[in-house]
């Protein structure tokens, strides 16, 4: 199955042997997001609003470079630190979601550096071969 590397243009080295997404069939694959700057230090630390709002307009940047729109999310997976930060989340994810909503889970864990407080991974369908 053929498949494409997608890394929007000014995006760090990231943390961990992954690239942002992968084109497959028409299917593109956003991996966990944090909101990381270019030398991947946590930003808008102690906000989870500000942070989801990051994520988002980063995962946002790889689904248009693979040529795709947020209205082609089908699926996301969202992980967050504290339950505590579960309504900043969605008030943001509502913005980026205003229509019908991607199917998703969302669970409370640990993540890689203890200031992040929300990882969004996604799934977009793009409906055309890589």
């Amino acid at each position: 199955m053929p498949k494409s590397v997608v890394i929007p243009p000014g995006t760090g080295k990231p943390l961990a042997p992954y690239v942002p997404g992968t084109l497959a069939d028409g299917v593109l694959y956003v991996s966990g997001t944090l909101a990381f700057d270019r030398d991947n230090n946590v930003v808008h630390v102690g906000d989870a609003a500000a942070q989801t709002r990051h994520v988002l307009e980063t995962i946002k940047g790889v689904v248009e470079t693979a040529g795709g729109t947020m209205e082609d999310v089908v699926f996301n997976h969202i992980f967050l630190k504290d339950w505590a930060d579960y309504g900043a989340i969605n008030g943001i994810y509502a913005e980026y979601f205003p229509g019908e909503k991607p199917a998703r889970y969302c669970i409370q864990c640990g993540l890689v550096k203890p200031d992040a407080l929300v990882e969004i991974a996604s799934i977009a369908h793009l409906g055309r071969p890589a």
